[in-house]
């Protein structure tokens, strides 16, 4: 099977196309401000190489989304439809967000009777006169983008879903993110992922169908995919329904290329780019999951996402030198202007791998006076910088070998403590694209049981995953367990069981 595999980020926009397992065409160019033009040109370079026959997906991972958020850009007002009176009124929807950021994105909030208890009795029935009234309003104020999150949503979906059907005949123009379907029990955490979600709506909206375009342009009707947080893909059209679940899939990509590229699935891997190094761990081939709260923009969530360490330190990183600093400012994408190797004015790291010989690229001359004695503390502060990263993403003391990925890995030396080797594989510099490329359908189900057995909680958990991972595009019999565990409630009735469990498989012909 032939595949594209696209990855954009914030330098360099990657690409490759793979025939099976073998890599037929890897190609890089420079990320464009509007993202989009990018892809085009890597699209456009990759089956200028390689042709266009026979290619039957693209995966496109990219940072669009993530970088609306942090950037303050392109997001959407949102409606926020809470079902938790009377007992949540004192901490609103978005009262812990940035208040620059909650200027952007806040439209208008109502609170409204619903919710249940930690042990699955309802607080109060659904107030749904309430939550017409919500939608009306919302609809009259031209807020077309709306949340609907209840307390312990996750352990009883049900209100949610009752309420989403309210709004959408109240409201039929509305963009409907329901927090249960993409966080977890805490409601302030999830019900900031489904108001981030909301607000990327329209950009999302209008992003999926550029990529679509863009597909169209190159001539090619091969089903097109996103990249997820944990390393794998869903069709575009749901994509387009959950943005923010392509948050950090940038780095996953890289972990997952490594793992492909060195056979390796139990390792460390650090992907340097041209602004940050991500350091995170491999598990069985994916990475790690995080399962503490993680901040996005200043926001404090918790959903699926992978546990990464990010430091400034990146091809592109800004050098000073009283006192002696590598980062975390960064040309990025205009190394090719700001580099003195290209004859700009900036000192980067990439201006000293150069100077001491670790790299080639644009004209040496330009760093030959650059101090033997700067080179090696430079060096040397960038190796510093990368063992304490891999010491606090390590769980075990045992040494392992970390893998050396992304544009920037020349920075990476060639031995660090606590690691049994650095490992540069063949394509290294593209890793990110491959593991777009070679990325396979997941499924999740994470949810409580009542009224089953243990053994029969489980199956229904994994029947359950098995459904949404068909629904986002997998081959129903490639799928294959490979995560489930089980939590007994012992405060709720009924020997209540919350059950976790994710199947991966291979994406529908």
């Amino acid at each position: 099977m032939k595949r594209i595999g696209i990855d954009v980020g914030g330098t360099n926009t990657d690409a490759v196309l793979l025939d099976g397992g073998r890599i037929v065409a890897a190609v890089k160019t420079a990320t464009t401000e509007d993202v989009l033009s990018g892809v085009r040109q890597a699209l456009r370079d990759v089956t200028a190489a390689a042709g266009q026959r026979g290619v039957q997906a693209v995966m496109i991972g990219t940072t669009h989304f993530v970088n609306a958020v942090v950037q303050r850009r392109e997001l959407s007002r949102v409606g926020a439809i809470r079902l938790a009176m009377p007992v949540a009124a004192s901490l609103p929807p978005f009262c812990d967000w940035p208040e620059d950021l909650a200027a952007i994105a806040r439209g208008a909030v109502h609170m409204v009777e619903g919710g249940h208890d930690y042990d699955g009795r309802p607080i109060m029935p659904l107030d749904e006169c309430g939550v017409a009234q919500a939608a009306r309003a919302l609809r009259a104020a031209g807020i077309d983008c709306v949340t609907i999150s209840a307390i312990f949503s996750p352990l009883d979906p049900s209100m949610e879903i009752r309420a989403g059907e309210i709004v959408r005949q109240e409201h039929p123009e509305a963009s409907i993110t329901l927090s249960h379907q993409l966080g977890r029990i805490g409601l302030l955490e999830r019900e900031n992922v489904a108001l981030m979600n909301a607000s990327l709506a329209p950009l999302a909206r209008k992003t999926i169908r550029a990529f679509e375009a863009a597909l169209q342009e190159a001539g090619l009707s091969a089903a097109l995919f996103v990249t997820q947080n944990d390393g794998t893909v869903v069709r575009a059209e749901l994509a387009e329904r959950f943005p923010v679940l392509s948050f950090a899939s940038g780095p996953t990509n890289s972990m997952r290329g490594a793992a492909f590229l060195t056979g390796l699935k139990d390792a460390l891997v650090v992907d340097v780019g041209g602004t940050t190094s991500d350091v995170g761990a491999l598990r069985a081939g994916f990475p790690r999951e995080a399962n503490a709260v993680v901040e996005v923009g200043g926001v404090r969530t918790l959903f699926r996402m992978p546990d990464l360490l990010s430091i400034g330190l990146g091809g592109g990183s800004i050098i000073t030198t009283d006192p002696l600093a590598i980062g975390p400012r960064s040309v990025g994408f205009r190394l090719l202007e700001q580099a003195r190797v290209f004859g700009g004015p900036v000192l980067t790291t990439t201006d000293v791998a150069v100077a001491a010989g670790k790299l080639t690229l644009g004209d040496a001359f330009r760093v030959a006076d650059i101090p033997a004695r700067l080179r090696d503390e430079v060096l040397a502060l960038a190796g510093r910088m990368l063992e304490e990263a891999v010491d606090r993403m390590k769980t075990e003391a045992a040494e392992l070998p970390l893998l050396a990925v992304g544009g920037g890995a020349f920075i990476v030396p060639d031995r660090l403590a606590g690691c049994s080797a650095v490992l540069r594989p063949a394509h290294a510099h593209v890793a990110n694209a491959v593991g777009a490329a070679i990325a396979q359908v997941s499924g999740e189900a994470d949810q409580v049981f009542q009224g089953l057995s243990r053994i029969e909680a489980m199956a229904e958990a994994e029947r359950i995953a098995r459904a949404n991972a068909v629904t986002s595009g997998a081959a129903a019999e490639s799928l294959a367990l490979v995560d489930i565990e089980d939590l007994p409630l012992a405060y709720m009735p009924g020997g209540a069981l919350r059950v976790r469990a994710r199947v991966v498989g291979e994406v529908a012909a």
